[in-house]
């Protein structure tokens, strides 16, 4: 596996002790359901071992992934509280699945047998969840076929009904009605359930927006992504946590020149200096995650100031302005997300400028940059561990 230098000039920094704060918000908030941590897509960009063995010292031990892959690596670096695969699988992944005790989503009705089939006759009953399609439009049984799909023979033998849930679609938009209607339903498949004596350990339909604003989305269990990373997705005029960004992301100038009035730099020319300028060359690119759509419109922070991202960013290289800032000079600290000074970037800032969400800005920071760890506890600064 590729292991980024530890010299390297470009770095991702995660605040251990901020995500332990983050946890501690969604406990205030849900203070009678159980954590599922969503540690998919390398938990958000973050680093899904670092994140979850840190999660389980602070007593989480429930952790939900979206492929199987993601489950067999955390299972083979030594994790073994329970792990949620939800997102689609396929029967020919369901013996790897068994053998390494991850548990399934079932969102469709033949799934059932084709996994029940995997179980070995006489071993305990195999925890499953099943989920339902109340509103997403994506994967999940209808709420009219719940009743028949736990009533087949699979759930009286190989199988252990250990969850149902649902997805909510529109949870951090300003209007409630469709999530209204989709915990309105969920709630009447989970009535008509229990009134035909079936139980439900686990029942679970809380993301991160539901956790925030929606009080009756707190069953069991509840499933925190975004939030524990420090972000959300809610409009400014809904009432949320002081969420605290876990990540910094780092680089440092490799290389500065002057041009003349009329020059261009970077592919295209699409930048052409009015002014004499001077340029600093960072050693990042859109292969390392630092989008091509930020070409001549994102800001980095240079000197506690924000500095414009010029030109086209190329796969390994962005040119920036700093013509503005007083003595710069080659290998001088260059934030892309986070602090310097008082100035702050965001993911949110990064999403803005590309029209997209905090999610995608975090997960596309690529394997080339390597992640620093500050511990639990750790005074600003120290790093801990590399990965």
């Amino acid at each position: 596996m590729y292991q980024p230098s530890e010299s390297s000039p470009t770095s991702a920094s995660v605040d251990l002790a901020a995500l332990a704060q983050n946890v501690a918000h969604v406990r205030r908030l849900a203070p009678h359901a159980n954590i599922l941590a969503v540690v998919k897509a390398n938990a958000y960009g973050h680093g899904a071992l670092e994140i979850t063995q840190t999660l389980q010292r602070l007593a989480v031990h429930r952790f939900g992934v979206a492929t199987i892959d993601e489950g067999l690596a955390l299972r083979q670096a030594g994790v073994q509280d329970a792990i949620l695969v939800m997102g689609a699988t396929v029967p020919a992944q369901f013996a790897e699945l068994v053998a390494h005790r991850l548990t399934p989503v079932l969102y469709r009705a033949d799934l059932i047998p084709a996994f029940a089939a995997h179980i070995r006759s006489g071993s305990s009953p195999y925890p499953v969840h099943v989920k339902v399609e109340t509103g997403m439009g994506r994967l999940g049984v209808s709420p009219h076929e719940v009743l028949d799909v736990l009533q087949r023979t699979e759930f009286q033998a190989a199988l252990r009904l250990e969850g149902l849930m649902t997805h909510l679609a529109d949870a951090d938009n300003h209007g409630n009605d469709h999530t209204k209607l989709q915990l309105a339903r969920f709630q009447s498949t989970l009535d008509h359930l229990r009134q035909r004596g079936l139980a439900v350990p686990l029942v679970h339909a809380a993301n991160s927006a539901g956790i925030i604003r929606y009080p009756n989305s707190l069953y069991s269990l509840v499933r925190p992504g975004i939030m524990l990373y420090g972000y959300h997705t809610l409009s400014h005029d809904i009432e949320a946590p002081a969420l605290q960004p876990i990540l910094t992301w780092k680089t440092s100038i490799a290389h500065l020149h002057r041009i003349q009035t009329g020059d261009s730099v970077s592919y295209n020319r699409t930048f052409i200096a009015s002014r004499p300028s001077h340029i600093a060359v960072l050693p990042i690119g859109y292969a390392d995650g630092y989008n091509r759509l930020l070409s001549n419109r994102g800001r980095v922070l240079i000197g506690g100031r924000r500095v414009p991202v010029i030109g086209r960013v190329c796969m390994d290289m962005t040119l920036v302005d700093v013509t503005d800032i007083p003595g710069v000079t080659i290998g001088q600290e260059v934030i892309l997300i986070g602090q310097q000074g008082s100035e702050r970037i965001t993911a949110a800032d990064l999403a803005a400028w590309q029209q997209t969400i905090p999610y995608e800005i975090l997960c596309a920071i690529g394997p080339r940059v390597p992640r620093r760890y500050l511990p639990l506890g750790s005074p600003a600064g120290e790093t801990s561990r590399e990965r």
